[in-house]
């Protein structure tokens, strides 16, 4: 199932890739050029470095969860499946309490509620947030942890490696005024390597910075107001559509939104709960299985509770 996971998405294989050499490309740096020349005689130089590497481990675990993990796949029926009676009594399914399950075209089964169509993974998705491709998959209902977990290691990463930088640059210009001016020229050609790489990691470290941060606070708006990116996009289009509407029309429209979530009074921490386990809320800083949800659960049945 792995290979089903990680998409043969050229975008996605090459963030992929532009990802992991960016990760290791600031270690390299962080090691090499900030802290052995900096802090070569402290324990700081130890304290940093592990701290740092701690960091990128779990940055790399989180992110090859959310890469290789089921985002909540909607399963295919064993066997085709006579959607004619279905289309024909939309309405009597409405009746029989089933409301929200829909049919999905191009994967031709059934879909449960808050479930979307990838175009990219060519499935359905539970509680499909967007596709992106930095992890090659879909973040939905069973990897958006591991998603949320890689932007916040990547936002300490960048910040961390922000600040070893600066205060590294700092402490190199203060010695280089206290140094003699005999080993000036000795060192000339090392310190516009340095200087180079100073500045590389630190336009990494602000892009990636300021980019996941926006992406994390995101995602945490969307798990508290219980309402994916594609809802939102839907019920503005909805509610668009009803302004320009006659009047007379608005109180159908009304009823017909995509996604009015009665459940979004769900308290926040119960929100919180449900994307990342029901643990103990150190356990949502580490890359662990979630214990499953509780709407519509983990394992259900291609068919929708009601008789075709």
């Amino acid at each position: 199932m792995a290979s089903l996971r990680c998409r043969r998405d050229p975008c996605g294989v090459i963030c992929l890739i532009l990802t992991y050499f960016s990760v290791f490309y600031a270690d390299y740096v962080v090691i090499h050029y900030v802290l052995l020349p900096a802090y070569s005689n402290s324990v700081w130089c130890t304290l940093h470095g592990s701290a740092f590497n701690l960091i990128l481990m779990l940055l790399l675990a989180c992110h090859s969860r959310a890469v290789f993990s089921d985002p909540g796949v909607v399963p295919l029926p064993d066997t085709a499946i006579d959607f004619s009676d279905l289309r024909s009594q939309s309405s009597r399914m409405n009746e029989r309490g089933c409301e929200g399950w829909t049919v999905c075209s191009r994967c031709e089964t059934y879909r449960p509620p808050r479930a979307h169509h990838c175009r990219v993974c060519q499935r359905c998705i539970r509680r499909m947030d967007h596709h992106c491709p930095w992890i090659n998959n879909c973040v939905g209902e069973l990897n958006q942890k591991y998603f949320i977990q890689f932007l916040f290691y990547t936002g300490m990463a960048s910040l961390y490696s922000l600040v070893l930088v600066v205060s590294s640059w700092v402490w190199r210009i203060r010695n280089e005024r206290e140094s003699d001016t005999e080993k000036e020229g000795e060192e000339t050609p090392s310190k516009h390597l340095i200087v180079a790489h100073y500045i590389i990691l630190l336009v990494e470290s602000v892009l990636f910075g300021v980019f996941v941060m926006v992406i994390f606070y995101d995602q945490l708006v969307s798990i508290i107001t219980d309402e994916t990116p594609i809802e939102q996009m839907k019920n503005r289009l909805m509610i668009k559509d009803r302004s320009t509407s006659p009047s007379s029309s608005s109180s159908s429209t009304f009823s017909q939104l995509p996604h009015q979530p009665p459940h979004s009074r769900k308290p926040k921490l119960a929100l919180l709960r449900e994307v990342f386990g029901r643990g103990s809320i150190f356990c949502w800083l580490l890359p662990l299985q979630p214990s499953p949800p509780s709407v519509g659960g983990v394992t259900y049945s291609a068919l929708p509770d009601y008789n075709v």
